[in-house]
């Protein structure tokens, strides 16, 4: 009781602090935006459009990869989300320099001060390494993006057709946390095909290529906006390290919610701050049967129940060997780039292949899905699964990761498909729902270059990581080395060979009595040379 009464009142306190951004600007969402196809908001600090006369970035035309997609969706011109954000936009603010956000207002991932020339790196640590007050502070943060409304950014409810084209506009305000649930559901939500069509196989964030750089962004964008909204820019998101876990560790009244003592609906505990949080987009199957979108309405208590699920799919959490396992796929990404495709570290970390093989298998749900399956409510349906907090500690972790596996085989943006990933995933594809626009390749980048990393790499991995990341190298290469120095070896044969004759005809010609211990020197050098 006494620490709720704590978390309230720092909670009550944050309340004064103004709310933040999210995914339609509310500048862009009257019918003059959208007729014009033109979101390009005014800078306060300067009046200007995107902050140009600042030099912070200037309005211009959306130029989309014309790369060729996968066959996964075999449909043009039926989905709002297809070549975004084209369809509401086509003209958007792009900043220069350290300068980000929708009207390039902010500093970019890892800069800060007044004109974005500090550098920075935040640590994300490990929630049992995490202080009392920082844990309070941490699940306040929460409560507070969960009580305030964004005050730059709505969400739309209608698609673009439904709005007459952009002639009457249908977007609604939402919550600072919402918002990002919101995100992620729209993301992956399925697409309506005419009256009664409907497509199922599609999603702008899973199953394919983008699933870790989108979500790479998805969290350092929910970072960013909570300092915003609280004042606090050395905040952090923390991360759970599930490996070998026998159960939720996390899911505690003093964490983010134990399950409920006696009920049997999978609610939690009403001694949690989270037994009264309300979720959102939790019924695909409601909206397309009506045709429409989520539009931020509450729909329930937020779910859970670890443990209590299909056994079969999920018998247990990753190991730690599990995880090593997957590092070691040397490949990102395989043919057909899905959820089918085999020995791709991508799809062995998203859940869809088994770690020990790298075999892709429909049956079973491993990794990253093992946990989306394991907490059994809200976090185990795709669209909604943000409702729960626990999702984000979750995907901090998946993201910390992927850090290893950049580090461990020194990949960079070219190994990343430039060309025929499903829908969205293309190393140019924009990230759908985002504005300001980011490609899917602009995150497949280092943590560090981002502006922060994982306690537990930061502590222990730069030797280590170097070492593993030469001898990753060396794997790769060993013909070419054992090549190398048996030819080396030959031509030094040779060399020695042609030197001892000389040396051999020199020695015929010199005399003994008056270069005794030269001719010993010059007997013993050959022999030396050639050993080496």
């Amino acid at each position: 009781m006494e620490r709720n009464i704590v978390l309230l009142a720092v909670w009550c306190l944050l309340s004064f602090f103004h709310a933040c951004n999210g995914q339609f600007p509310r500048a862009c969402s009257t019918a003059e935006s959208l007729l014009s196809k033109e979101c390009c908001p005014v800078w306060p600090g300067d009046g200007s459009s995107c902050g140009q006369l600042s030099g912070r970035g200037v309005c211009q035309d959306v130029i989309l990869t014309s790369s060729a997609t996968g066959p996964q969706f075999p449909f043009s011109g039926v989905d709002d989300r297809e070549n975004w954000p084209t369809v509401f936009y086509n003209r958007t603010c792009q900043c220069l320099g350290n300068f980000m956000g929708y009207n390039c207002a902010d500093c970019k991932f890892g800069f800060r001060g007044p004109n974005c020339t500090e550098r920075r790196t935040m640590i994300r640590k490990e929630i049992f390494r995490m202080s009392s007050a920082e844990k309070s502070k941490f699940i306040a943060y929460l409560n507070l993006a969960k009580h305030t409304t964004s005050r730059d950014y709505v969400i739309v409810t209608g698609t673009y057709s439904q709005m007459n084209n952009g002639s009457n506009p249908m977007f609604a305000d939402i919550n600072v946390y919402d918002l990002f649930v919101w995100m992620h559901y729209y993301a992956s939500r399925d697409v309506l095909l005419g009256e009664d069509g409907l497509w199922r196989d599609i999603d702008f964030a899973h199953e394919a290529p983008a699933f870790v750089p989108w979500h790479r962004y998805f969290l350092l964008h929910w970072e960013h906006e909570i300092q915003k909204l609280t004042g606090d820019e050395n905040f952090t998101i923390p991360f759970w390290d599930w490996r070998d876990a026998q159960g939720c560790d996390i899911c505690t009244d003093e964490l983010l919610g134990g399950i409920h003592p006696t009920t049997t609906t999978n609610s939690l505990s009403p001694a949690s701050f989270f037994s009264s949080w309300q979720i959102i987009c939790s019924r695909p199957e409601e909206y397309n049967a009506q045709r429409i979108l989520c539009n931020g309405t509450a729909e329930g208590p937020l779910l859970r129940n670890p443990g209590s699920h299909d056994q079969s799919r999920t018998p247990r959490l990753p190991t730690t060997a599990e995880v090593e396992m997957c590092l070691s796929f040397t490949n990102y990404e395989t043919e057909p780039m899905d959820r089918s495709a085999n020995f791709s570290f991508r799809n062995t970390l998203e859940g869809f292949a088994d770690p020990r093989t790298g075999i892709a298998n429909r049956s079973q749900s491993t990794m990253h899905n093992s946990l989306h399956v394991f907490l059994n409510g809200s976090m185990s349906s795709v669209q909604g699964s943000a409702n729960d907090p626990v999702f984000v500690l979750h995907h901090a972790f998946v993201d910390s990761i992927f850090e290893q596996w950049l580090r461990r085989h020194g990949a960079t943006v070219d190994i990343y498909p430039e060309s025929n990933a499903p829908i969205g995933h293309n190393r140019g594809s924009y990230m759908v729902p985002f504005i300001p626009l980011y490609t899917n390749g602009e995150f497949f980048a280092a943590s560090k270059d981002l502006g922060y990393d994982y306690d537990y790499l930061a502590e222990s991995g730069s030797i280590q990581d170097i070492l593993l990341s030469y001898l990753e190298q060396a794997r790769q290469i060993w013909q070419w080395l054992v090549g190398a120095a048996v030819v080396g070896g030959l031509i030094s044969a040779v060399i020695a060979t042609i030197v001892g004759l000389a040396c051999r005809r020199k020695r015929k010609f010199a005399s003994e009595e008056t270069q005794p211990l030269l001719m010993e020197a010059e007997d013993y050098q050959p022999t030396y040379q050639s050993n080496l």
